[in-house]
């Protein structure tokens, strides 16, 4: 069986990035134990990583990299957003607890939309976030290993991911 639409797949892999000549750094590695599962060609993946992975069997390998363009995308500066300092205050305090420089914290935009940002700087009247994703700008070099390949079933097509071993439990 070859990895194509609708196939449950199980990947074994490390995920390195970097920016333009950085060194790389190790962003995520799974393991044979528990490795990376998900629903081939239902649109959950960045393309580029669905395109390196078409046609592979069990057993067969992988080693490619995705530019920022082809991955998490480009910095936009309109991303980065200054917003008032009492939008973090709790029972009229400023929650320092968990509003620190370098945190990743849950928002809520003006439709309601939840989106993580990274807390840039703190001021005296603002607290400046970034919104962009945290691998925007980064060269992506996935290394890894095919463990296993089968049929979806439509149960997991209709829920949209997998279910049992590596997948979701209901």
């Amino acid at each position: 069986m070859t990895i194509n639409q609708n196939k449950v797949v199980a990947v074994n892999y490390h995920l390195s990035s970097h920016i333009e000549n950085d060194a790389p750094q190790l962003v995520e590695q799974t393991s044979k134990e528990h490795p990376f599962t998900f629903i081939f060609g239902v649109g959950q993946l960045l393309p580029d990583f669905e395109k390196n992975l078409i046609d592979k069997k069990v057993g067969d390998t992988f080693d490619f990299k995705i530019t920022p363009a082809n991955g998490y995308g480009l910095s936009d500066k309109e991303m980065i957003v200054k917003i008032p300092k009492d939008a973090f205050h709790v029972d009229g305090v400023f929650d320092s607890e968990r509003v620190k420089e370098g945190e990743e914290l849950m928002m809520n935009d003006a439709d309601g939309n939840q989106l993580m940002g990274m807390v840039q700087e703190i001021g005296n009247d603002f607290v400046t976030m970034d919104f962009n994703h945290p691998l925007a700008d980064h060269n992506l070099h996935f290394v890894g290993e095919i463990l296993s390949i089968r049929e979806a079933t439509q149960e997991e097509l209709d829920h949209g991911h997998v279910h049992g071993p590596g997948g979701h439990q209901h």
